[in-house]
């Protein structure tokens, strides 16, 4: 993930609620999109990942065919992770080679567009756009935080508060941060905490962390678990349940990690000068739209929380609120707002995630990488922790190479085959991706941290200093405590 501004996304100031909008830079224009060098590095990037494939297929005598399977998933996902290319080129250029150079059939290579990841990506988007626009967001944000910046300790709390439990109302981690960040740069400017203040840092980093963090163990929360709920039920059948997901996950790596993330930020970007007292103001009647909205949402998450009993997707559920948002007489996004708002780049991102997974699987590169790992990684039934610490150990090293977003696109299609190499069940080597996905050690793995610290105005620096003391403090005691509630459970024996 590259430092630069995200494409399709707007700026800081045209955000609503936004402060900074009247000191908006200039509008984007030739010269910010990027120099010929960069395609120049894109271009080496790819011709050393199709030299080193090649090379590695000669030594092992892999067919042409997985070959050149293999050099286009490793040119996309090191294009991801470098920043290459901005991540829409590389994905449509990962849907062009593997069309024309027949790599998989074309229903393969388009498949993240018909899956169920792709429509909840859209629904949340749209029901995103309603809640920025009725002003819901902004009455929400009133009601949050009034009475709750006594202290410094008590903003960051009720910001990442915020932040978890409204993943449990959209499913888009983009545009949850797109609602927040203008919320709290406002409640910022208001406390007092200047541009580059250890205050204001520490609230964005507070926004950019607990809208991804912590709802990854939130099912239909983010792309990553909507990834992996898509593949389970595509490759294997496989329905994950909201509420066995949520109980497994949300007490160690959502409710704990959020307590431990706002006494990291405290900790590590401290403001102990005054808070200055919110003015009090009026509160005007709710208006019919967001009364109409507020509905919608709460109907919307009904079905979320009892999927297990009507056995909808979370995806149609969505897929449903937005239709609603968008009908006529109902008021709630236009056609112009869908046109405008709801932006191509992370829905295009999430076609390719998946699109790429299918590859991997259609091809027989699943099988053939999954056979060496069995074959280099000490994996064997009945040694439950070493098993779960190499598999761990696997997906955190191939995050680092890729977004982590991508990650269960690679790893699904492995399941079946570790599963049967490590003795556990198939649904706990899918579970165990989510504590890989969930811990982040640099800002470019989760392409919404990124997009969050560039519209709070916070540098990579001090983004990278929150990742990897959190991920440390992940490792030595979030995820011992984990491994043991799983097997209170009985998920692992």
């Amino acid at each position: 993930m590259s430092n630069t501004s995200q494409p399709g996304l707007p700026p800081p100031a045209s955000l609503p609620g936004n402060p900074a909008a009247s000191k908006a830079p200039p509008a984007a224009g030739p010269a910010s999109a990027g120099k010929l060098s960069d395609s120049a590095r894109a271009a080496i990037v790819i011709a050393l990942c199709v030299a080193v494939v090649w090379l590695v297929g000669r030594a092992t005598g892999a067919p042409g065919g997985l070959v050149l399977a293999a050099a286009l998933v490793a040119s996309t996902v090191c294009c991801w992770a470098l920043g290459a290319l901005p991540e829409p080129a590389t994905t449509l250029l990962f849907f062009l080679c593997a069309v024309v150079l027949h790599v998989a059939p074309a229903p393969v290579v388009f498949s993240g567009f018909a899956s169920t990841a792709w429509w909840l990506m859209f629904g949340g988007a749209v029901t995103g756009v309603a809640l920025r626009q009725t002003g819901l967001a902004q009455r929400l944000a009133a009601i949050i935080f009034r009475g709750r910046v006594g202290s410094y300790r008590q903003v960051i709390g009720t910001v990442a508060v915020s932040a978890v439990g409204l993943a449990f109302l959209t499913p888009s981690t983009t545009g949850r941060v797109l609602l927040l960040m203008p919320i709290v740069l406002a409640l910022a400017d208001r406390l007092g905490f200047a541009p580059g203040s250890n205050g204001r840092i520490g609230m964005v980093l507070t926004v950019a962390a607990a809208s991804y963090m912590p709802p990854t163990t939130i099912l239909p929360a983010n792309i990553p678990n909507s990834v992996l709920l898509g593949a389970a039920s595509s490759l294997y059948g496989v329905n994950l349940s909201y509420g066995s997901y949520l109980l497994l996950h949300f007490p160690i790596l959502g409710l704990l990690k959020t307590v431990i993330l706002v006494w990291l930020v405290c900790r590590l970007f401290p403001e102990r000068g005054p808070i200055a007292a919110l003015p009090r103001e009026q509160a005007s009647a709710p208006s019919r739209q967001e009364k109409l909205l507020a509905v919608i949402l709460v109907l919307a998450v009904a079905g979320f929380a009892t999927d297990t009993l009507h056995g909808v997707s979370p995806a149609w559920i969505s897929l449903a609120a937005c239709i609603v948002c968008l009908l006529p007489g109902v008021g709630l996004v236009s056609s112009r707002m869908l046109a405008e708002q709801v932006h191509l780049t992370p829905l295009i991102y999430v076609a390719g995630f998946l699109g790429l997974g299918a590859v991997v699987e259609s091809t027989g590169l699943g099988t053939a990488i999954s056979t060496a790992l069995l074959r280099w990684l000490p994996l064997a039934p009945g040694h439950t922790a070493a098993n779960v610490a190499a598999l761990g150990a696997v997906g955190a090293s191939l995050g680092l190479m890729t977004t982590l977003p991508g990650l269960p696109a690679v790893l699904t299609p492995l399941a079946k085959q570790l599963a049967q190499a490590t003795g556990l069940s198939l649904e706990a080597v899918l579970m165990l991706q989510v504590p890989v996905f969930s811990t982040v050690f640099f800002p470019y793995q989760s392409p919404p941290i990124v997009i969050a610290m560039q519209l709070g105005g916070v540098g990579l620096r001090d983004g990278t200093r929150m990742c990897l003391a959190l991920a440390a403090l992940t490792l030595l005691v979030l995820l011992p405590l984990d491994y043991f509630w799983w097997r209170s459970l009985g998920y692992l024996p």
